[in-house]
């Protein structure tokens, strides 16, 4: 685990994306968001149980609300060296259709920039996998709020390729998904959606349990599109887990309402470990 939480400085004429919501999502100052993200990671039991897992579903609101939920994931990556970390997530502000990834080199946020995986970049635009294009990435919190914990569970090594799923089938991202398992083996996969939003807790715990059930049980088709924002990532992470025959585990789930937010209107969280058969 990194212990220097000052971010370390660009080297000229590279691309960096500049974090969009540093400071409104999770805090701006690299030692306040170094000392919450270790606080949440730390109140997780059994950290080390979701270690291992071939991919993860995981929310990405404010670390107010999905915090808690988040670090079930996160806690399990510690200590699990370096390596390509996948971030599959929806794009809420500029549209995307297909699967689409950064031209920028490195991804900063407040702890420091985290390298993109330019390789595999390359590979799958040059196969026709993935557009390139950072204007969805611009304005987007989805994929960003999963990097200072990915910088505090994974450490010095840590590599990502972040990837906006807009409108897709199952097969097009299972197929994406396929090539990537192809070119870096050992890549983990993080799916980031949140579940059901603005509806009353009792209204919301149903329809997300019921989600949460189809994605145990690996049925893409029962996801429906107002199920989680980032359906589409979220569907094709189960065809491809379900090609994979992965075995998927329920880490934790709660919604807004149970951590400070109003009951009245609230927004779905999920945990989610998806790992090989042993």
């Amino acid at each position: 685990m990194p212990q220097s939480h000052r971010p370390t400085s660009s080297v000229p004429g590279r691309r960096v994306r500049q974090p969009a919501v540093a400071g409104k999502f999770y805090p701006a100052d690299p030692d306040d968001l170094a000392l919450l993200v270790d606080q949440l990671l730390d109140t997780v039991p059994g950290s080390g149980e979701a270690g291992g897992s071939a991919a993860y579903v995981v929310p990405h609101a404010g670390y107010r609300y999905s915090g808690p939920t988040a670090a079930h994931v996160y806690a399990g990556l510690r200590g699990t060296g370096p390596g390509t970390v996948v971030l599959l997530g929806p794009a809420h502000y500029v549209p995307v259709r297909g699967a689409v990834v950064p031209a920028a080199q490195c991804w900063a946020t407040p702890l420091g920039e985290v390298p993109v995986d330019t390789d595999l970049v390359q590979a799958l635009a040059r196969d026709g996998h993935v557009a390139v294009d950072d204007m969805p990435f611009v304005p987007e919190h989805s994929l960003e709020v999963q990097l200072p914990f990915l910088q505090r569970s994974r450490g010095d090594g840590l590599r990502v390729l972040p990837i906006a799923v807009g409108q897709s089938t199952v097969d097009d991202v299972v197929l994406t998904l396929g090539a990537i398992a192809e070119a870096v083996p050992d890549a983990v996969l993080i799916c980031s959606t949140d579940l059901s939003h603005y509806q009353p807790q009792a209204v919301a715990d149903t329809q997300d349990a019921r989600t949460t059930q189809a994605v145990l049980e690996l049925a893409a088709e029962r996801i429906g599109p107002r199920d989680a924002c980032g359906v589409f990532a979220l569907r094709g992470l189960v065809g491809w887990a379900r090609h994979q025959k992965l075995r998927p585990r329920l880490l934790y789930r709660c919604t807004s309402a149970q951590t400070g937010g109003s009951p009245d209107r609230v927004v779905g969280y999920a945990a989610i470990a998806l790992a090989q058969p042993r």
